[in-house]
């Protein structure tokens, strides 16, 4: 097995995080440091990160938050900000979130110890959908709708095409729901500012299928075991199509040799 992927799987941390741990020569295995690609036995193996053993596999845990704006998505924050974390200090189980939110934006995230789960769920070859609702200043146009399903040219490389609709129009203001594939940093917000509407409200309504529903901010639930289910079946990896090998042409039969003429 991976030694990433063995500590995550114990909910110490995500598998990118355990890769930078072991990088940084914080892991060892049977007393050495290891490297990335260090295999590892978890019946027979001792593994210990800054000199403490590996916790024992947990029981999985997974909750959806309805995070409130001011909270950053991470365990610490070097200018002291408020996490997200200090909204789940009640639960029993150590978990972390699945991808981020940004400081100002509010709405669905998942929580979890199952490193797996979390590190495929997040991976952009899944192209898991995520639903924002969005409060802009202005009133979007139908070309609008039409720009972002076509993709928006940002500093960073035009938006893959996404779903838009227009949910309300105000005078000074509209409500928009957007639907992406893609986990770049403060992307709604900047698709918004291209077409000139500023955004003046965010949420993220639904996460991989998992909308908030009648969530409070700020308050958590329980995944049920059918939406574990359906966020595993999102996280696998997709298996690679393999073409039909061409059946092989058939050899030509061998001309018969010409009998021998008579003397």
């Amino acid at each position: 097995m991976r030694l990433a992927k063995l500590i995550a799987q114990r909910g110490v941390a995500s598998r990118r995080k355990a890769e930078e741990m072991i990088v940084a020569g914080e892991v060892t295995v049977n007393g050495e440091v290891a490297v990335v690609t260090t295999p590892v036995d978890p019946e027979a193996d001792v593994v210990a990160i800054k000199g403490r053993a590996l916790p024992d596999e947990p029981a999985r845990a997974y909750y959806l938050l309805n995070k409130p704006k001011g909270y950053i998505t991470g365990r610490r924050d070097t200018r002291d900000r408020q996490t997200v974390l200090d909204l789940v200090k009640h639960l029993p189980v150590r978990i972390e979130p699945v991808g981020r939110l940004d400081f100002d934006t509010e709405g669905a995230l998942l929580l979890t110890n199952d490193g797996d789960l979390a590190f495929g769920l997040t991976h952009p070859s899944r192209g898991v959908e995520k639903v924002y609702v969005a409060r802009v200043e202005g009133r979007p146009m139908a070309e609008d709708i039409v720009a972002i399903e076509r993709g928006i040219p940002l500093d960073d490389g035009p938006t893959a095409p996404s779903k838009a609709r227009i949910i309300s129009r105000g005078e000074r203001s509209s409500v928009i729901e957007i639907t992406v594939k893609e986990g770049r940093n403060r992307m709604i917000r900047r698709m918004m500012a291209y077409l000139g509407h500023h955004v003046m409200d965010l949420r993220r309504q639904t996460f991989a299928g998992i909308d908030l529903g009648q969530l409070r901010l700020g308050k958590t639930r329980a995944l049920t075991a059918a939406e574990v289910a359906g966020l595993r079946k999102l996280a696998e990896k997709p298996e690679a199509k393999l073409k039909p090998k061409p059946e092989p042409e058939p050899k030509p039969k061998p001309k018969p040799k010409p009998k021998p003429k008579p003397k």
